[in-house]
């Protein structure tokens, strides 16, 4: 009885090996490994920064009012990076948040290159400095901050 467990989990050990050797081969020809580096030119030398802030938080919000902002406010937004077309995703950045607080900031590596920075427009969510089209090269550092606007009212 042990032996022919052994058999059966040594089995099934070489067939998985199998399943992810083909899968790793499909991957290499089908240019997946090409999709895990942001490289249209080059290496990742080029900063993308900024500081973000997100809000109102709550309805009827007064200026000069500053509710503490729960962790998911922030954990639901992304800063985006997409080709040059706008249409192909190349990175989303998430946004770290100070304190607890409506202000965070984000940072990104990039390689050099033409992108489209944006947010990732959870319900009406807008910015009115984005998208915008960047183009960065070698060792440079952008900063582009980020005012997100929920639409609460």
């Amino acid at each position: 009885m042990k032996k022919r467990l052994f058999l059966f989990y040594y089995g099934l050990g070489v067939m998985m090996k199998r399943v992810l050797l083909i899968l790793l081969a499909v991957c290499l020809l089908a240019g997946g490994l090409a999709n895990l580096s942001c490289c249209p030119g080059g290496p990742e030398n080029v900063l993308l920064q900024g500081a973000v802030t997100i809000g109102p938080i709550t309805p009827v919000e007064k200026p000069g009012e500053c509710p503490p902002v729960p962790p998911e406010v922030f954990l639901a937004r992304k800063i985006v990076i997409y080709d040059e077309s706008g249409q192909k995703l190349v990175r989303e950045v998430a946004i770290t948040q100070i304190g607890n607080g409506a202000t965070g900031y984000y940072t990104a590596q990039i390689a050099p290159g033409t992108y489209t920075v944006d947010i990732n427009h959870v319900g009406i969510d807008r910015a009115d400095n984005l998208p915008q089209k960047i183009t960065v090269v070698a060792d440079e550092t952008v900063t582009i901050d980020v005012n997100i606007d929920t639409g609460i009212r």
